[in-house]
Parts: C-alpha cells; structure tokens; sequence
C-alpha cells in the first residue's frame, strides 16, 4: 500500500518509513495499522515523550490529581493551559467517535503485536512549552493566550474529508507558512526544534527498518532534519530565566510603598486616599477575576482582601489564596475528575466542572490583581502628583 501521507527514506543502511498523520482521524489510526502489518519494522517510534505516553497507559491518571498540590506548587496555569490546548482536538475526536491519539495508540499496539522495539521520539513537552514561554514577548504571550482560550468557545466542525486533506503536502506548507506569519516565536520551538528531536531519534533508533508515525506537519521539516546531525542535550535545555520580571516585580511595589510613605509623610489625608485607592482598585480586579470564574462568594472576598497586599509581595499571588479557598469549600469529587475529561470540550464544562473552576479562578484572580495593581499604581502616581 503507498499513499501521499507515505514518506520512505534510506539513510545509512536503514529503510525508514514516516506515516504522516491527523491526530483525530479514523484512516491515519487504520493506515498506521495497516502500514505496519505489512512492513514489519525492527522499531516503531511515535510523536510521544514519557509523560503523555504514560497519560495513554493509564487514562484514570485525574483522578490521582491533588487540586492543593497543583495550586501550591505553581502548576495551576500549566495545567489549565495543557487542558483548554487538548479541548478542540477531544472535540473534533468526538465529532469522529475517535480517541484523540489514536494513531500513536494503534502504534503502540501494533508495536507490542509484531515485537518491534518502541521508542517515544518526541521531546518533553513541558520543556517544549518552557521554551515556547521563554522565546514570547508580552504581547506575543498575550495574543497566544487569547487564541488559545477562545478556542475552548469554538463550535467549529469540519468533515472527514476536510480533516484528510490537511495531511496533503501542499496545504501544508501552506499552513506552517500562515503560522509563521501569525507567530512567529512559536514556529521554532514548537516545529523547527521538534523537527530536529523527532529527525535524531527516529535516525539513531535500532533496527534496519523503522516506522516512524507522527503528525503530519512534522513530516517536511524531519525529511530536511534528519539528513544532519542534532546535539539532543541542546534542544532539551530550558532557557535561562530573565532577571528583568523579577527586578520589575519588587521594584514596583517598592516605588508604590515609597510613594505613598513620602505622601503620608507630607499629607496625611492624601497618603490615606492613595491606599483606599490601591485597596479598591487591586481588591475590586481581583475579586471580579474570581466572579467570573464563578467563585464562591467567600473566594472572591479572599481574592479582594489578599490582593492588595499580594500585589505589593512577588512571592504571594492572590490567586493562589482564592484557589485553596476555593478547593476548601467546593472540593472536587471523585466524578469532577472523573467528567474532566469530557467537560473540556466545552466553555460551559470548563466552568462547571469543580477542578477546572479552581484553575480558572486561580488564573483569572491573578489576572484581575495583575490589572488592578497597574491601574491603582498609576492612581497613586496621579495622586501623589496632585499633591506635590
């Protein structure tokens, strides 16, 4: 069998054959099935890195999920991000009646059927968005953002066909063109690098024949890629943290303390006007970012009363308050982790399923404080000004 999402390449002595794929499409799990029926490979590599590969094999992994442990180690974000990503995907998955990743599953097993070695050829994927993060300015990060939460409120559907015809070359390129233009910081660590990962595993696999089945815009980048060489401990180095936000971070509630001291130094009654108007403006964001995200009513006067001080504090955010407040008195049940699944296939899920909620309202109370600590600081600049 050979078709337009076929690639064979020989490279030193070894037969290697990519299968370009859709990840929600019933004929790239079939064609996967059938391509390595038929070829026998020594090695079967697939589009996958330890963590998700162990999120396949064991798909009751939520319910294991400490929601205090996610909120206290910093993760709330990461986490909420990794679901609104994965939502359109399960979506157009359930459009089809096809598990998302079924064809790297198809691989798995059809590895394990004919005995041929497996081998997760894909790079971390928290050091891929680590890189992604790192390589964004704060527009850049802003504009992703907004994508990617706008997404979970699509209604799109396309049809089988439609879905096919993205694995044609030509559309391709296309779209990775589209996608260079629209973001530009994300096409080098999300395809290029990966490209060069994906290209140096499948290539120093073992074996004289390997399947290598991925998605298929990887394809044109790993037949270029995988002529050269690639150093792997480079491409999986996180980039060095900026000193920049942090400098920024103390330095603005340092300027803020500052003023509003020298104020009440000079003119009592304006200092106390500069910190109602910190109080409220800090408070009020926050709480409305916990509001939106349905908080309970004792969450959103944690996030109003914490605000204000978090703000002026690097090391506290007022999120993380709201979100164990939250956790306390709407713990998830068994079945919230159980549903999480499905309820990321729409904005109505996300909001109603007790885990993702805590998430929200961690990140939209951060969010609220973020604007509301810009906003009450240039109101104390004014104010100060006034008062000079």
């Amino acid at each position: 069998m050979m078709s337009d999402t076929i690639t064979r390449l020989e490279l030193d002595g070894k037969e290697i054959i990519l299968i370009g794929t859709a990840h929600v499409s019933k004929q790239s799990a079939e064609e996967v099935k059938e391509i390595i029926d038929l070829e026998k490979p020594d090695t079967v590599c697939v589009e996958l890195d330890e963590q998700r590969y162990q999120s396949i094999k064991d798909g009751n992994k939520w319910r294991e999920m400490d929601i205090f442990k996610v909120i206290k180690e910093k993760k709330a974000t990461l986490l909420l991000m990794n679901l609104v990503m994965s939502s359109f995907q399960k979506r157009m998955a359930k459009q089809f009646g096809i598990k998302p990743g079924q064809e790297m599953i198809q691989g798995i097993e059809s590895a394990k059927e004919h005995g041929a070695e497996l081998v997760l050829a894909d790079r971390n994927i928290q050091i891929t968005f680590s890189r992604i993060w790192g390589n964004m300015g704060l527009m850049g990060k802003a504009q992703i953002m907004t994508m990617i939460f706008g997404s979970i409120f699509s209604k799109e559907t396309i049809t089988e066909e439609e879905l096919e015809k993205m694995k044609e070359q030509d559309m391709l390129n296309s779209m990775l063109k589209e996608f260079t233009e629209s973001f530009p910081e994300l096409k080098k660590p999300l395809i290029d690098e990966r490209d060069q990962y994906l290209a140096q595993k499948i290539k120093t696999a073992p074996g004289k024949k390997i399947v290598a089945v991925l998605g298929a815009a990887h394809v044109p980048g790993i037949k270029e890629e995988i002529k050269k060489d690639h150093n792997l401990t480079t491409l999986t180095k996180r980039p060095p943290k900026s000193k920049a936000p942090k400098v920024i971070a103390w330095m603005i509630p340092l300027l803020i303390l500052g003023i509003i001291g020298y104020t009440f130094y000079s003119n009592p009654s304006a200092g106390l006007q500069q910190t109602i108007s910190w109080i409220l403006w800090n408070g009020s964001f926050s709480a409305i970012g916990a509001a939106i995200a349905y908080g309970h009513p004792l969450t959103i006067l944690t996030a109003f009363l914490v605000a204000p001080l978090s703000s002026l504090n690097p090391l506290m955010a007022a999120g993380w308050f709201a979100g164990i407040v939250q956790a306390f008195v709407r713990r998830p049940s068994v079945s919230d982790f159980e549903a999480l699944a499905d309820d990321v296939h729409s904005a109505k899920g996300f909001w109603n399923n007790k885990v993702t909620r805590i998430l929200l309202i961690v990140v939209l109370t951060n969010v609220g404080s973020t604007l509301g600590t810009f906003i009450g600081g240039a109101d104390v600049v004014r104010l100060f000004i006034q008062n000079l």
